[in-house]
């Protein structure tokens, strides 16, 4: 209790771990012209098969030097990687080639190089930091309740009434789709009703059985039947809400849109930067998500921390949130060591920060975790905990998958 209650503490006075230097400077959002991305022509595909198996863990990743040594990408080859592949629930595909405009090269980050040093093949380091969110009233509130479940045993977030972003090797693993993604459904967050719908879709199904099983049994005996099995089925559902297991509202989704930088196929190796996708639901929430924003480089983040909340497979289903600071960066990822598991991947990365001109802090997303990877560094392998930022252009993509144009993105 002590733990969970300093964790909520730390989401009370605003998740700031900073040291009084950083808190005399104001963190705040600040807006960036957005380069413009445009759909120049979509093709039909092939029916995906969706037989890959889910890998949580990526081998032959490119590290922090090994990208530093590779050749900026020219604006074909960012055009090329992100144009992108949309599945429909009916099983069709299209892949959608994209023109860039107004795109200004970025120059290379500074990394910290802080020297990290190199770690086991673990997710949790050394004592586990995680907060188990069990009370009722954190898990259905925001920025809680923006976080979601995928039957593919990811997790994601809400960016729109419609949209869930996640980690494209949840639903894709490179060179296909892997098993489950066909039937996709996304798990929300919900209060559990006394007496609501579920229950009274259950009584007249009771009904029906009884009216139609005359010749089985009596009407009495059956009834009883039914009674003690509403009785069960209670039971189980208040020791899941007892063990902190949250209640779900599965919604199918509608299509998948994953970029081709990541979709590249048997041509080439993963490439993490674009470990990405956004899955836009059957039907609209109600419930309030979270926006998108820019990436800020490290020193900009107060105490140079993150926060993400995800569905840890190690723990029941509850909704697990963590913060820590972030070890090392490139242009493309941020790499930390967060206490995480296995189903925790597909998390929104968050900040909080002051909105540009006012006094009140908003939280944004500004990359998505995509979990223990393996990474190349000067060719020895050290695992790291790792997540995609979410640069101008990767924000005009996600805008533009949302909106279908670009005339909401020219600024984020």
């Amino acid at each position: 209790m002590g733990a969970m209650f300093f964790g909520l503490m730390l989401f009370t006075l605003g998740w700031t771990l900073i040291d009084g230097s950083e808190s005399e400077q104001d963190f705040m959002w600040h807006v960036r012209k957005i380069p413009r991305l445009v759909s120049e022509r979509t093709f039909h595909l092939t029916s995906p098969a969706f037989e890959a198996d889910a890998k949580m863990v990526l081998n032959r990743v490119c590290g922090i030097e090994c990208q530093k040594d590779l050749p900026a990408p020219s604006l074909s080859d960012l055009e090329d990687s992100l144009s992108y592949e949309t599945v429909f629930e009916n099983g069709s595909r299209t892949l959608t080639r994209v023109k860039v405009q107004g795109w200004v090269p970025e120059p290379t980050q500074n990394l910290t190089s802080q020297g990290a040093p190199v770690r086991r093949k673990r997710q949790v380091y050394g004592t586990d930091s995680r907060f188990s969110i069990l009370d009722k009233k954190f898990l259905t509130n925001f920025p809680f309740n923006t976080a979601v479940k995928l039957s593919t045993g990811c997790s994601g977030i809400l960016i729109s009434p419609n949209h869930v972003l996640t980690a494209a090797h949840c639903v894709h693993d490179g060179n296909g789709y892997i098993k489950g993604s066909k039937k996709l459904r996304v798990g929300l967050l919900k209060m559990r009703n006394k007496g609501g719908g579920k229950r009274r879709r259950a009584s007249r199904r009771n009904r029906r059985e009884v009216s139609g099983a005359g010749r089985e049994g009596s009407q009495d005996s059956l009834k009883e039947t039914a009674k003690a099995g509403r009785r069960r089925k209670g039971s189980a559902r208040r020791q899941r809400a007892a063990d902190g297991r949250p209640s779900f509202q599965w919604t199918r989704v509608k299509n998948t849109h994953i970029p081709k930088g990541w979709a590249r196929g048997e041509s080439g190796d993963l490439a993490l930067d674009y470990d990405y996708a956004l899955l836009e639901l059957k039907r609209p929430h109600k419930k309030k998500y979270m926006e998108l924003g820019v990436s800020p480089t490290i020193k900009k983040l107060p105490g140079g921390m993150i926060h993400f909340s995800g569905f840890d497979q190690d723990r029941a289903d509850q909704l697990v949130y963590r913060f820590c600071s972030v070890s090392d960066e490139s242009n493309d990822l941020l790499y930390q060591y967060c206490d995480a598991e296995s189903g925790s991947t597909g998390s929104g990365v968050y900040l909080r920060l002051k909105e540009p001109d006012k006094k009140r802090w908003k939280r944004k997303i500004i990359a998505i975790y995509s979990g223990h990877q393996w990474v190349d560094v000067h060719g020895v392998q050290k695992d790291y905990n790792v997540a995609v930022r979410i640069t101008p252009l990767k924000y005009a993509q996600i805008c533009l998958w949302m909106h279908g144009d670009d005339a909401n993105c020219t600024q984020g």
